[in-house]
């Protein structure tokens, strides 16, 4: 990125194949470029260097088969959830009454059945974020990016969406680049997970996650977890993105 008084490199010399299928997780400080990486991944931005390839095909402009989750639901407030879904359908040019069935079944695998009908200023904010990872899925993309979409959550919130994802990608097998700044929730949903430095952005270390599914409440008191966890904690430690309290 080119500014008026600086250039500033968000990644270098980062290279991963991802599997199909794969739920795989990025996690590393603010500004390392996960972000960005999200971005050339779909087609948005161009990269200045290296290239990137979706089942064989290089990555020359926006994708258009594939889902995008925002941190942020970015619903419009004058339609309805079931109508804030649909939107992706009537934006591809899709027939409406063909997905139609298929709207009003993932709302309500997440729990939203009741609520196709209410706009965004009635929903909770577990709920608007719902709607738009359905609105992401409505269209059966092959390929879910999500760039850190529990964020703005609570604890108790972002801990049962965590767990409602988990179930809606058990059941579709989507491949899934999730970025995000919480190791655990990295590690619980994951099959890996990509540990990145401080800016610019390279791959420390790819963790193998060896949990079995589904990853409940309870997959947190497993030993493989806790090391999972304190092995993505040592490497933030080793290079300063986080430091040891005083004790």
């Amino acid at each position: 990125f080119r500014g008026a008084d600086r250039e500033v490199r968000a990644l270098d010399a980062f290279d991963l194949k991802i599997r199909s299928g794969e739920f795989l997780s990025i996690v590393g400080p603010s500004g390392c470029g996960k972000s960005t990486l999200l971005r050339i991944v779909a087609g948005l931005l161009r990269p200045s260097g290296g290239t990137v390839t979706i089942a064989g095909s290089r990555v020359e402009r926006p994708q258009t088969a594939i889902g995008f989750v925002f941190q942020s639901p970015t619903l419009l407030e004058w339609r309805s959830v079931l109508d804030n879904v649909m939107l992706q359908i009537e934006m591809r040019g899709l027939e409406p009454a063909a997905y139609l069935d298929r709207a009003r079944s993932l709302l309500a695998s997440v729990g939203l059945a009741e609520f196709e009908n209410a706009y965004p200023r009635e929903l909770s904010g577990g709920m608007r974020q719902r709607t738009a990872i359905i609105r992401g899925l409505i269209h059966d993309p092959p390929l879910l990016l999500m760039d850190e979409p529990f964020g703005a959550l609570d604890a108790l919130t972002r801990e049962q969406m965590r767990i409602d994802l988990e179930t809606l990608w058990l059941t579709s097998h989507k491949t899934v680049i999730f970025v995000t700044h919480s190791v655990d929730e990295a590690v619980l949903l994951s099959d890996r997970v990509v540990v990145m430095s401080p800016r610019p952005g390279r791959i420390e270390r790819i963790i193998e996650i060896d949990l079995p599914r589904p990853r409940g409440i309870e997959a947190r008191d497993a030993a493989s977890f806790t090391q999972a966890t304190r092995a993505i904690t040592e490497i933030f430690l080793a290079r300063g993105v986080l430091k040891r309290g005083a004790g």
